[in-house]
This record gives C-alpha cells, structure tokens and sequence, in this order.
C-alpha cells in the first residue's frame, strides 16, 4: 500500500550544515512527531564537503518520515528550495533555514493564516508584533530595511519581509510556483513571491519569533549585489511574460 499523504512537508536547504543542523533537525522531527499526522522532512544537501549527508541518514534511521535529497553540486539556495519542494508530497510545505533562526513551532502562526484562506505564508521578521521577539545585530537590520525598500521597487510593495526563511505553500501552489522558479541563488524568494502575485495565489505575511545565529551563509557585502542582479533579472524576465 502507499505510504499516507503527508499533511505537512517540511524541506530544509543545506550547505556544508553539519554542525548546525542536527539540533534544529531533532526539534523539526520532535514537533511534526507529536501532532498526531502524517508528516515528512526532506533535507536538500545542496553539494555539501562535510558531513551534511551522514547526519540526515542517521536522522533518518531514527525517524523514518526524514528523508535525504542530495545535489551532485553546489547549485545555490533557490535550486535546493526548488528541488525539495517538487519532491514533496505534503497538502502544505513549508521551507526552513537549517541554522534554526525561526523556531519549528511558528508553524503554528502560519498554519492560521492558512485557516483564514490564504495560499501562501511567509514568515516576517518587519512586522510589528508584541507576541514576537526578533534578535538580530544592528548590521542585519539596517541591510534588510535596504534590501526590502529594493524589492518594494521591483514590485512587491505589500510584503514587509521577502527574506525571511520560513515560507509555506498549499500544495497547488507550490507545485506551480517552484515548477517556474528559474532563480538559483539566495534571491530567488523575491522571484518566488513576485510569481505567486502573477498566479493568484492569496499571500498572507505573519510575524514570527527569529534569531540570527552565527555561522550564516549569506553575507551582505559578498552575496548583496548578486541577490540584487538576480531580482532584477527575474523582474525583467516576468515583465517580458
């Protein structure tokens, strides 16, 4: 018989991760573990030289519903994202970073924006929430509010936060947005959301509890001007659509 639809799929991105995702992998499998439905984790290992592989396969022997997807080669975060997703087989799917900035259970917060008929959830760290902390160094701030003003100009005026890396899609949507997604690189959200608005997917934005962690791949001085020069390009190619 065939192994039941998963409600939630979880896709986590990872490149040379290993120290940082087991503890955020443990607390994905613990908290999907405990909701009473089916479920599945797919960690997506875009390339890595460590050791990234070997602990998904122990996690995977511990808990069956995790499930390993690895990329001959680095291809970049949005390749990884893409891959994970069309291999997923949950109603809903979200993507998270796998250093764990966002906590497993804010899930929940999107799970009701879902409730309220939305078709995709995107975390953000811009909102204004008293029931939400977000710890994150002064750098990161003034870059993020700079970047978002970018995107605001290259069309997506309603979303606070595009950056965020904790985002969760209907399974229609996902499957026709991911499908499209040409943006390998760290700037392939804004592609992504830039694509659900073409669509007509319904985007809600929900605040979420995140904390920036140390050893992050992402650079503003060294990947911002790529991440900028892949917006507009995607900008420019859905303009020609």
């Amino acid at each position: 018989m065939p192994a039941e639809r998963p409600r939630w799929s979880v896709v986590i991105p990872a490149f040379n991760e290993e120290a940082r995702l087991p503890p955020y992998l443990d607390e994905v499998v613990t908290f999907l573990a405990g909701r009473g439905e089916a479920w599945e984790v797919i960690v997506v290992d875009d390339g890595s030289a460590d050791r990234t592989a070997a602990v998904v396969r122990a996690a995977a022997t511990r808990s069956p519903g995790v499930r390993l997807l690895r990329l001959p080669e680095n291809r970049g975060k949005g390749a990884a994202v893409r891959a994970g997703m069309l291999a997923a087989r949950g109603d809903f799917r979200l993507f998270a970073d796998a250093d764990g900035a966002t906590p497993i259970g804010e899930l929940k917060r999107l799970e009701a924006a879902f409730g309220d008929g939305a078709d995709v959830v995107i975390g953000s760290r811009a909102l204004a929430d008293p029931a939400v902390c977000v710890r994150a160094r002064r750098h990161r701030r003034w870059a993020g509010r700079v970047f978002n003003a970018v995107v605001r100009g290259a069309g997506l005026r309603q979303v606070a936060d595009s950056q965020c890396g904790f985002k969760a899609f209907r399974a229609p949507c996902a499957e026709a947005l991911f499908a499209a997604l040409e943006t390998t690189g760290f700037g392939f959200d804004v592609e992504l959301l830039l694509r659900a608005g073409r669509h007509g997917c319904r985007v809600a934005e929900v605040a979420v509890n995140w904390t920036d962690r140390p050893g992050g791949k992402v650079g503003v001085l060294r990947h911002g001007p790529a991440m900028l020069w892949q917006i507009l390009q995607a900008r420019r190619r859905l303009g020609r659509a």
